[in-house]
């Protein structure tokens, strides 16, 4: 990603500055992310590596004023956030947030939340991480036909990216033992060797705390909420606030549902858990720049996956006048 120049940084700041000036007529722009790569990967083409990472935050920086989620929220309210607020995030726990994405941020002085699915702590993987694995351990094909998950081509790259969707999209909205039952049997079936560290440690937890770094819950086990019970639902929010608060010392104030798509992945009487499990704010992965009358507990995210410098910056500027829409 080549950077801007001098003349398109200072017309960007200038339209920046008109869609979202300082005070009652502010916007909030929430960046979400996931990892932060070594090297880029063909299997996860809307990862930035180190590279890329680093050149999107010399852009926000040099454009935006970027502010800690929990302190743009409360002068959101007070109607005294800055003209082009930004705030990043990132999902899920993995460990090049504090390996890689830290330093980055660190050198730029750039605050970020990262929002932690506990259950992974200290060696856990994520289901759809198992199945990526799978996909890049397996050769030319991989025949799922006797799970009734259908037979997959792994000719070349583009192939295996399909793979990966077909199947995450086949498995997210099983119930949480049933699809890692489904997981855990086409790992065995393939033989795949799944990697045990790419999720964040207790310690490593506590060295991105100690770095400034804010902590935010996203349940136990990342189930899509709206397919468990209520007991289940509740016990996911509120058992992720407690095993952060015991591991930072300090209270967990915000959430991020998992998936996050309002009215699908989460429902209104989820909303009420998050609020009666004490949480202050919550995000979601609806698309769209946080207005005045926002929701604090369904803030709105955008995921600018441009590896363009131009259309980064585009696609960002464009978020500040987009309605605000259900899928990210």
């Amino acid at each position: 990603m080549r950077p801007l120049p001098l003349i398109s940084r200072l017309g960007f700041r200038a339209v920046a500055s008109l869609l979202s000036p300082a005070g009652k007529r502010a916007s909030l722009l929430v960046l979400t992310y996931h990892r932060v790569l070594a090297e880029p990967d063909p299997l996860l083409p809307d990862e930035p590596d180190v590279v890329r990472f680093s050149a999107q935050m010399n852009l926000l920086s040099s454009l935006f004023n970027v502010l800690p989620l929990s302190e743009a929220v409360q002068r959101l309210k007070m109607n005294s956030l800055p003209e082009r607020a930004v705030c990043i995030t990132f999902d899920d726990g993995y460990a090049n947030n504090l390996e890689f994405a830290l330093p980055i941020l660190k050198a730029r002085k750039l605050p970020a939340t990262v929002f932690v699915s506990t259950g992974f702590i200290g060696g856990g993987i994520m289901w759809n991480d198992m199945i990526i694995e799978v996909i890049r351990a397996t050769k030319n094909e991989l025949d799922l036909g006797h799970l009734n998950l259908g037979v997959y081509s792994l000719a070349d790259n583009q192939h295996r990216r399909d793979a990966i969707n077909k199947l995450i999209n086949k498995l997210k909205y099983l119930n949480t033992d049933e699809r890692l039952q489904a997981v855990r049997k086409i790992v065995d079936h393939t033989g795949a060797n799944i990697k045990k560290d790419i999720m964040m440690s207790e310690l490593q937890l506590k060295e991105l705390h100690h770095a400034g770094i804010e902590l935010g819950a996203h349940t136990v086990n990342h189930p899509i909420l709206s397919r468990l019970e209520d007991t289940q639902a509740i016990n996911e929010i509120k058992n992720s606030k407690g095993v952060l608060e015991e591991i930072t010392g300090e209270f967990i104030s915000c959430f991020a549902y998992p998936n996050g798509r309002p009215g699908q992945d989460y429902e209104a009487r989820h909303v009420r858990m998050v609020n009666d499990c004490g949480f202050s704010y919550a995000v979601s992965t609806a698309w769209g720049a946080v207005q005045k009358n926002a929701d604090v507990l369904q803030l709105p995210r955008i995921a600018p996956w441009d590896q363009a410098a131009m259309r980064y910056a585009i696609r960002i500027l464009k978020a500040y006048i987009d309605p605000v829409s259900e899928t990210a």
